[in-house]
């Protein structure tokens, strides 16, 4: 089976297959990993040009990097072709400027046409998928409110996906939504669209729950995957944020469940770190050092 084949097996099993993780454990031990190693482009500090960037994560020993969308394309793929990174996922610049969950219409609007070119970058870039924030609940949004809008836009930027071959993953953040993986699967399937699926960030949950439960109920939904860490001791004392402030394997996350649960559900897709550390060469090193360790276990 191929990976397009993959990802639409993995939309017909639907939620039967969310609630049933043993409908994957029993290929588990045919699973060879075969996971490449990217970094979301925002949490690159070295200092130049794109150029001298793409240059760096290379060196570090990166396969690719996750690009923000609405840059210059050319400079992209100039930096692209000449380093030999590859671009696996594009993440949406203005999904929290301009979120499909707004109460106004033009900016949810203005929120579609920012997806949109972000699928478009994608496409050019040869990346499978975009980062999508669906939307944001606040005292001015309700629950319901966050979850009819944005999927009324979505639904208008599907047939885009479609005919670019371009997968919308919807990340699981601190917006106040999709609190429980069973809500999220949900979310994906009403879609009915092989092109909808999930962007998982293993830190971004600890606060709320076990990344690996996340993993086994979203199964083949998980586009992407988001390598990041939280330390539930450093958010009680100094605040909730603090806990991302915290290197690889030295908080929260139990990276060997984790990665036994990647293998249940036969992921062997990207491994993209959102993590601090990535200012200097021998950061971004430490960064590649770290997840080979995860890749290890």
């Amino acid at each position: 089976m191929n990976r397009r084949e993959f990802l639409k097996a993995g939309s017909a099993a639907g939620l039967v297959f969310a609630l049933n993780p043993a409908i994957s454990s029993a290929n588990a031990a045919e699973t060879k990993r075969r996971n490449h190693r990217a970094i979301m482009w925002d949490t690159v500090g070295v200092k130049g040009s794109l150029l001298e960037k793409f240059k760096a994560i290379k060196a570090a020993g990166f396969d690719g990097v996750e690009m923000a969308s609405h840059l210059n394309q050319e400079q992209v793929l100039q930096a692209r072709d000449e380093v030999g990174l590859v671009v696996p996922s594009v993440c949406g610049s203005q999904h929290w400027s301009k979120p499909l969950s707004h109460p106004d219409p033009k900016v949810r609007a203005e929120g579609l046409a920012a997806l949109q070119q972000t699928l478009r970058d994608a496409h050019a870039y040869g990346a499978s998928s975009v980062l999508l924030v669906p939307g944001i609940v606040s005292k001015e949004v309700s629950y319901d409110q966050c979850w009819h809008r944005s999927v009324e836009q979505i639904q208008k930027a599907v047939p885009l996906a479609e005919e670019l071959g371009v997968r919308i993953a919807i990340e699981n953040v601190w917006n106040n939504f999709l609190l429980s993986p069973l809500e999220a699967a949900r979310y994906v399937d009403q879609f009915h669209s092989p092109r909808v699926g999930w962007h998982f960030d293993c830190g971004n949950v600890v606060n709320i729950g076990w990344p690996e439960q996340w993993i086994r109920i979203l199964g083949q939904r998980i586009a992407k995957l988001h390598v990041k860490e939280f330390s539930r001791k450093k958010a009680d004392k100094q605040g909730k944020w603090a806990g991302f402030d915290v290197a690889l394997l030295e908080g929260d996350d139990d990276w060997p469940a984790i990665v036994k649960a990647l293998d249940d559900i036969g992921y062997d897709g990207w491994l993209i770190t959102e993590q601090p550390g990535g200012d200097s060469p021998a950061g971004l090193k430490d960064l590649v050092e770290r997840v080979d360790k995860i890749l290890a276990l």
